[in-house]
């Protein structure tokens, strides 16, 4: 989610039934969904590349360093940029 209209990160604590769209681990861009999160759920771009809702206690928020972010979100861009040609 945005908080204050800044990018967030997770990490994934649990990926017990979805092994093929969650790794442990690894971090996942959250992406803002009042809606999923009244569920308790949270949005996330997965190892498909697309965004789904899982439960929220799979993943911890993490604070990284806008240096780090932008890092993130431009090598995301270029792996989805790939996988489309």
């Amino acid at each position: 989610m945005k908080k204050n209209g800044k990018i967030q990160f997770a990490v994934c604590l649990n990926n017990k039934g979805y092994p093929a769209s969650l790794e442990v681990g690894k971090l996942y861009r959250v992406i803002a969904d009042e809606e999923a999160a009244k569920e308790n759920l949270l949005r996330v771009v997965d190892e498909s590349g697309d965004d789904y809702a899982f439960a929220s206690n799979r993943f911890h928020i993490v604070e990284l360093p806008q240096t780090i972010k932008k890092t993130l979100l431009q090598a995301s861009s270029k792996i989805n940029l790939t996988n489309t040609i």
